[in-house]
């Protein structure tokens, strides 16, 4: 009879090895009995944890979720060994959007759900900017962090790395946090222009 912890490490296991395995094949490519040779157990283990494949996607799902918010207020070091220990995350998550899947639309609304209500708490700790539309402001937030990702082999081929891996990643996130807390443009004729575009379109 297996333990409680050996019992929830089996279970860890086949979910890291469902993220790899889903990452590479897609959800539909990948076959319960791949992932469970993939993590050294049993079929049948792989069912008495997740109950079906689609159980074990949700898991997924739901440590995607978890992992984007335990970076959110690291430093140094141990937001590293997070970015570096992200790298299938990363490339499940690229590949489930990519797919397509209604599962996929509904983990892309609960990301700009959840990045709404973490961006709406930093403005109110004032280390976020007010903003007139807080849902288009988090929805193009969401698309920039996903870009690189689904434009994977076109930005790797310009950065030079995997955009999955923690090299590439972090560098193309520290260029984007560069523009986002400092700013590109110097004057703010465009976003005149364009406010006055969108309250055209509003009328």
């Amino acid at each position: 009879m297996c333990s409680a912890k050996s019992d929830l490490t089996a279970r860890a296991r086949i979910r890291d090895a469902a993220l790899v395995r889903f990452g590479v094949d897609g959800v539909a490519g990948a076959s319960v009995r791949a992932i469970a040779a993939d993590a050294g157990v049993s079929p049948a283990l792989v069912v008495h944890h997740f109950g079906s494949k689609e159980g074990l996607r949700q898991a997924c799902d739901e440590h995607v979720l978890a992992a984007m918010d335990s970076g959110d207020d690291l430093r140094g070091e141990a937001l590293a060994e997070v970015l570096a220990a992200a790298t299938p995350v990363r490339r499940y998550l690229a590949r489930a959007l990519l797919d397509g899947a209604d599962a996929a639309t509904a983990l892309f609304d609960r990301i700009v759900e959840r990045t709404e209500r973490w961006l709406a708490e930093g403005e109110t700790a004032g280390w976020v900017r007010p903003t007139a539309d807080s849902r288009a402001r988090a929805v193009v937030y969401v698309s920039w962090q996903l870009a690189p990702l689904l434009l994977g082999e076109q930005v790797g081929r310009l950065l030079g790395g995997d955009p999955a891996e923690a090299s590439t990643a972090t560098r193309g996130a520290r260029a984007g946090l560069e523009m986002l807390t400092g700013g590109l443009f110097t004057d703010d004729h465009w976003l005149r222009t364009f406010t006055e575009l969108d309250r055209g379109g509003r009328r």
